[in-house]
């Protein structure tokens, strides 16, 4: 306003504008304010400079608290996805235990993951040594680019997606007590660890190990934990003959799966979108566009390669599909062209559906899909950056170098694959200590009375479904 009065004093100095009293009081005060800005300009400007920091840092504040938001909800995606891909006698457990261990995953994390994952100290290359109870800044000055208290939020809720693809290897066998324990253990040892090695300023990070959202620290760690559980509970009762062949146990509702997968798609955004940490230059449009690209594909290829192999459109090989395209590129989002992301994604769905029937043949019972969507498909989503990174986006970013097919060399391609290697084996051999001394100490896995029984009745005393189960009871089934 003051600029705006003292242009007008310029031009119209004799109009009839300035007559009276108050209106020459007002052309003094606006000379006096003219000139002060004239003779320091740091005193004009700086409230407005301070305005616009706190503008872009508020911003960026919502849009992260937007993707975190959008990250939790996907619990609710990950709740239909393993009810519907699991027989109705354990749908309740299902969904109360992913409440429950989210919430208890909250306060471990703030007491010590987070501490772990983005601390500093003496042994900051391997793990991070403060933060620990982290002290939650209230405000934050108008110079950070965004809140604390948001970015903790944020990672908490990438966390909790890891734990929630853990528990893929424990559908319909594991003891509520196991759950209780792998909680507190995954969320301080081992998620962390993996976050810290390439978030949070560790070795991994160090060599430029490029993952964008999390298609090593996220899926493949839970990927991991999932296969090492798998392998220590055994397959579950009646899903694979003495003869080596295959029983199909089928999930309750594929409504509720394909309803799951829907809303894993839309947090996915937030997922992706949101670890740009700041809207800027609108970045995250092109990232959210990349993820768009690479899931379709993804859906695509899949659904094709089941039709191919067996005469029929398989729904639930297309909904991994789906997520294996979102897996696949959550690595390299903001590293790849468009053309590279369709490609990423259509080699994600290819991988699905022979994965699975590899193991079956291995006799690992992957009843939620858990390892080969984000274990299998969470190696290639990493590895894809040494391939397609582009050095504009490297640029951008500011991570590693460009990929095989841009003049990069092998470079980054190398440092994929260490990455992949030492993230999965040590997310994997740790995870499988832990369960082991669970295993020795109190026991992994409910009887088979209990299984046979459902979870729902056997850990909790009630059903999910109480009408339906009535019904199933009255009638001999």
């Amino acid at each position: 306003m003051t600029i705006r009065l003292s242009e007008r004093v310029r031009k119209n100095d004799t109009s009839n504008y300035y007559k009276g009293s108050w209106l020459n009081m007002m052309k003094k005060i606006a000379t006096i304010f003219t000139a002060a800005a004239l003779l320091f300009p740091a005193v004009a400007f700086a409230s407005e400079a301070e305005a616009t920091a706190l503008n872009t840092m508020g911003l960026n504040a919502l849009w992260i608290m937007l993707g975190a938001v959008l990250v939790l909800l996907m619990q609710g995606g990950f709740i239909f996805l393993e009810t519907g891909s699991t027989r109705m006698k354990n749908a309740g457990h299902v969904a109360g235990k992913t409440i429950f261990t989210v919430g208890l995953a909250a306060l471990v994390y703030w007491a010590v993951g987070y501490g772990i994952s983005f601390g500093g100290g003496s042994l900051s290359a391997i793990i991070g040594l403060d933060y620990f109870f982290f002290d939650i800044p209230k405000t934050a000055s108008a110079d950070a680019g965004y809140p604390d208290a948001v970015f903790f939020v944020f990672q908490f809720a990438f966390l909790a997606v890891s734990l929630s693809i853990a528990w893929g290897g424990f559908a319909e066998r594991a003891k509520l007590s196991v759950y209780l324990i792998f909680t507190i253990l995954f969320s301080a040892l081992v998620y962390p660890v993996v976050a810290h090695w390439i978030w949070g300023g560790g070795w991994l990070g160090d060599h430029g190990k490029q993952d964008f959202a999390g298609s090593t620290v996220v899926h493949l760690t839970g990927a991991m934990a999932a296969l090492a559980a798998t392998i220590l509970l055994k397959p579950r009762i009646g899903k694979y003959n003495k003869d080596g062949s295959v029983n199909n146990i089928s999930g309750h509702n594929q409504v509720y799966s394909t309803m799951g997968v829907l809303i894993l798609f839309v947090g996915w955004f937030g997922f992706n979108g949101a670890s740009t940490l700041g809207v800027g230059d609108g970045f995250f449009g092109y990232v959210a566009a990349t993820t768009l690209l690479a899931t379709g594909a993804g859906a695509i290829t899949a659904l094709l390669t089941a039709w191919a192999a067996t005469g029929k459109a398989d729904i639930v090989v297309m909904l991994n599909g789906t997520l294996a395209g979102l897996v696949a590129i959550t690595a390299s989002t903001a590293f790849v062209d468009p053309w590279a992301a369709v490609v990423i994604g259509a080699i994600g769905g290819l991988i699905v559906y022979p994965f699975m029937k590899l193991l079956d043949k291995l006799r690992i019972d992957d009843p939620i899909g858990a390892i080969t969507v984000h274990g299998a498909i969470g190696v290639w989503g990493t590895l894809s950056n040494g391939f397609f990174a582009t050095p504009e986006l490297v640029e951008i970013t500011g991570v590693g170098q460009p990929g095989l097919f841009y003049g990069g060399g092998f470079h980054q391609l190398g440092v994929q694959i260490m990455g992949v290697v030492s993230a999965g084996a040590y997310a994997f051999i740790v995870s499988f200590i832990i369960l082991l001394i669970i295993k020795a100490v109190a026991g992994l896995r409910v009887t088979e009375e209990q299984e046979i029984m459902g979870l729902d009745l056997s850990e909790h005393g009630a059903y999910g479904y109480p009408e339906q189960m009535k019904k199933q009871d009255q009638i001999g089934v």
